[in-house]
């Protein structure tokens, strides 16, 4: 365990952002320039990373390995990206799923993103395969922010459901998991999900969505000309809820602009229709937790995908400092 002055240690301290460097002045700023790695300055509204470094969920799940190692470049591929106002960030490090032990590190990513939302940090975790959705929920759930009755909304950009009703966790189960979690206590998971595709999910998955009462939307309904339809869609979650958990598996996209997941999508979302429900979500002023998944760099080509990511990130980001005035740190 690393100490920090988090009352929960992480795993793995972390390290100095750098990157592209034009000059001094606000005109030239980047994420590299106002990244603290000191959590001890982080003020309410400020942003927040922490990594999930794991490959254990993927394994269990049969699928290539190798997302262990997206928080790494993931950070690598943000740091460079210009901001167009300054605002504050602080980069926790990361949890680290070792020894098989993947239900430890969903308890620690859990306990570690609750502190986080406590202090009024907007969150953004970085994956990791998609059993991270599991330990960012645990967080969520742990934190102050569904007291008092506030709803919660879970909205999945993903080509698949991920309800495997499997004996061990996995990359494949984390939402069951969390409807199971919310039934035992007393509440209905409110699940929805965009980017759906039929090849990628059995019959029982199919049926699993409707017991549980799924909203979601296919990949061949979020085409570009489909934005009324995703807009309508994305409008009535928001409607349905408080707070938003956003978690975005990255083979949501096609395999041209996501090649290095486990699972590249033959069809997909296009990049145009996930950032902009991205943009929309992060502009409702909602309390937002995100995270990411399932960036492999290993399969990557060109550093597509780690791009695409980091682009996302991005964009939610500015959008809630944007949305939020009073967020955005001088």
């Amino acid at each position: 365990m690393v100490a920090s002055s988090l009352a929960v240690a992480v795993d793995v301290a972390p390290t100095v952002w750098s990157g592209r460097d034009d000059g001094p002045g606000a005109e030239h700023l980047r994420w590299h320039h106002v990244v603290t790695l000191d959590h001890a300055e982080a003020a309410p509204g400020d942003a927040a990373f922490v990594g999930f470094r794991s490959d254990e969920g993927v394994r269990r799940n049969k699928g290539r390995q190798g997302a262990a190692d997206g928080p790494r470049t993931l950070r690598a591929a943000l740091a460079s990206m210009a901001l167009p106002q300054r605002q504050r960030a602080v980069d926790v490090g990361d949890v680290e799923v070792a020894d098989d032990d993947l239900e430890g590190g969903h308890r620690r990513l859990g306990d570690v993103v609750a502190e986080l939302l406590d202090q009024g940090l907007r969150v953004t975790v970085l994956g990791g395969g998609h059993e991270v959705a599991y330990g960012s929920y645990l967080g969520i759930a742990g934190s102050g922010l569904l007291r008092d009755g506030a709803r919660l909304g879970v909205l999945n950009l993903d080509a698949h459901f991920d309800l495997r009703d499997e004996p061990r966790p996995s990359s494949g189960t984390p939402f069951l998991q969390m409807a199971r979690d919310e039934e035992a206590a007393g509440r209905r998971l409110n699940y929805w999900v965009l980017g759906i595709s039929q090849p990628s999910n059995t019959e029982t998955l199919f049926r699993t969505a409707e017991q549980l009462g799924v909203r979601y939307l296919t990949d061949t309904e979020c085409g570009a000309l489909e934005r009324t339809r995703v807009d309508a869609f994305v409008e009535e979650f928001l409607d349905s809820c408080d707070v938003v958990h956003l978690t975005i598996d990255l083979d949501v996209l096609p395999a041209a602009a996501a090649p290095g997941v486990s699972a590249p999508a033959a069809y997909g979302v296009p990049m145009e229709i996930v950032e902009h429900v991205c943009t929309k979500v992060a502009a409702s002023g909602k309390p937002l937790l995100v995270d990411v998944a399932e960036l492999n760099p290993d399969l990557d080509v060109d550093t597509r995908t780690a791009r695409a990511a980091a682009r996302l990130v991005h964009r939610i980001l500015v959008t809630s400092a944007q949305s939020t005035p009073a967020r955005a740190r001088g």
